[in-house]
């Protein structure tokens, strides 16, 4: 038997050769370094993981209204999903935009959205998490700017911007420009966010989207740190100081249904991370040693094939990231092989998670299953998998040289390609697909976006056209060109040009003329 990163699993675990005999090897207590036992020492006994459902629809005037009926049902944290052509940066009314209004999260297009998707809520209040990567600095502008309007101050605002590009020429490919003025705009909202937004996290590292694309537990954890310290090599290169924005810094993983070895995936992360800053980046805040994650069960687990099953694959993998000490956790709904979460469907996700925090026990004492001599031979492994990753990516250069060869690519590749032969050939059993199959038509009710809502999208695009100024605009544009050309943090002018009205595509488009558009040149 074997784990899905190829890693033997025996039938007996005792103590290990290298553990003295009692199974725990370079743990510390919870709350100490290496932190592999959690970055807090009361665990959840302190505080509850946050409950953030990712939710993102058609209009802002759709989202917000989801938005609101989870928070009164018990979420924690908001969860903002964007459509396909705000995550390339265009206005809806673009023609690559044609036909994908609202179909994978909400548009936004200028601020006035912006406005309207934030509104009656206060950011003082609730920390907000966005899926955004290449126009990521936009948008962040944009709710900057909606908290100043509402009279918050940025240093009271928390929250995420994902904005993590170097995962998307990996596994999203969500990208738009080449790798080195992407990462410089990434490094732009890290030195913003140090200065001016303390309780912000400017970066979530995801390893999330990396596993949907086929990757193993180890590849995960393997790329997503190695993406990690290319972070922290630009910003100190930089010359921002590693104890100021390191503590701000946040990932992002998958959780499949291999439990044991997802557990193991969180443990050995946070003790390579922490062991990285210390030892590597010379980081001397305890802080800076934290790994702080988010979690997400697997999308890519669920079946269109009786999707009720998919509640018992997310409650099993929701229980597997508590275990492994999430910090806050997105529970995926039974019916996303469909469609958008329907209302009832999020909400049985969001129930999932408040049944384990508050039925099972697990949140009662910290790290419950530390010493099991299983859990810990795999935390092991699954450790010394990434080490080994990470030699190969410095022998091809670093992270940039493997994503411009293809090398991250095809390995991720090469999974996908060995899980889905092994599901073929029934030496691994998806439950409903290629065993215990049903010949019954699934009956569910689906979420169906409101076609209309792209009309009153556009009359508030155009409204927005006709009413602002100009002249502002063009000045604010020409800014931020001048800026991007001389090579001087954008996050300035890009606050002045969504203060304006300035449009995402507009300004993405100064962005366009100013570093290209990225074209890979490797092939399989």
């Amino acid at each position: 038997m074997r784990t899905p990163s190829q890693i033997p699993v025996e039938p007996v675990y005792g103590p290990g050769p290298r553990d003295g005999g009692d199974g725990l090897l370079d743990q510390g207590a919870p709350g100490e370094y290496p932190f592999l036992r959690g970055v807090h020492a009361t665990g959840y006994r302190g505080r509850r993981w946050t409950m953030r459902m990712f939710a993102g629809y058609g209009t802002a005037e759709e989202t917000n209204s989801r938005f609101r009926y989870l928070l009164d049902n018990g979420q924690t944290g908001l969860s903002v999903a964007f459509d396909m052509p705000t995550l390339y940066g265009y206005d809806t009314d673009a023609p690559q935009a044609a036909g994908e209004f609202g179909k994978c999260g909400v548009a936004v297009s200028s601020l006035a959205d912006m406005e309207v998707l934030f509104d009656g809520i206060p950011l003082d209040g609730i920390t907000t998490s966005m899926t955004i990567n290449a126009p990521a600095a936009i948008i962040w502008a944009m709710y900057l700017a909606v908290a100043e309007e509402k009279g918050v101050s940025l240093d009271r605002l928390g929250g995420t911007i994902q904005n993590d590009i170097l995962k998307e020429y990996a596994a999203q490919n969500e990208y738009i420009f080449p790798p080195e003025p992407s990462m410089r705009l990434v490094v732009d909202t890290v030195e913003f966010a140090t200065a001016h937004t303390p309780r912000w996290n400017p970066i979530s590292i995801s390893g999330y989207h990396i596993r949907e694309a086929g990757a193993t537990a180890v590849q995960e954890l393997a790329f997503t740190l190695a993406d990690g310290f290319e972070y922290v090599r630009w910003c100190v290169d930089r010359g921002l100081d590693v104890d100021d924005f390191a503590p701000r810094l946040s990932f992002f993983f998958n959780v499949d249904n291999y439990f044991f070895e997802e557990i193991a995936k969180f443990r050995a992360a946070r003790r390579v991370w922490a062991r990285e800053m210390r030892d590597t980046f010379d980081a001397k805040l305890p802080r800076s040693w934290w790994m702080r994650t988010h979690a997400q069960t697997a999308g890519w687990t669920l079946t269109a094939q009786q999707p009720e099953n998919n509640a018992v694959r997310v409650a099993l993998q929701a229980l597997a990231a508590v275990l492994g000490g999430t910090q806050s956790l997105h529970t995926n709904s039974v019916d996303e092989a469909w469609a958008l979460p329907s209302e009832k469907a999020a909400l049985l996700a969001l129930r999932t998670q408040q049944v384990i925090a508050h039925e099972t026990g697990v949140a009662d004492t910290v790290d419950p299953l530390g010493g099991s001599y299983f859990l810990e031979s795999l935390t092991e492994q699954v450790e010394a998998g990434a080490y080994d990753y990470f030699r190969r990516i410095d022998d091809v250069g670093g992270v940039i040289p493997a994503l411009e060869s293809g090398f991250l690519q095809r390995e991720i590749a090469e999974a996908a390609y060995r899980h889905q032969r092994e599901v073929d050939a029934g030496r691994k059993v998806t439950v409903g697909v290629n065993e215990y199959v049903s010949e019954a038509v699934p009956d569910i009710p689906l979420l169906r976006v409101d076609r209309a809502g792209e009309a009153r999208h556009l009359d508030r695009l155009n409204d927005v056209r006709r009413r602002r100024d100009g002249r502002r605009v063009a000045l604010a544009l020409r800014s931020l060109e001048q800026a991007a050309r001389e090579s001087r943090n954008l996050m300035p002018p890009l606050l002045e040009a969504v203060k304006a009205y300035s449009t995402l595509g507009e300004m993405m488009g100064v962005f366009r003329d100013v570093f290209g558009e990225y074209q890979p040149s490797w092939g399989y």
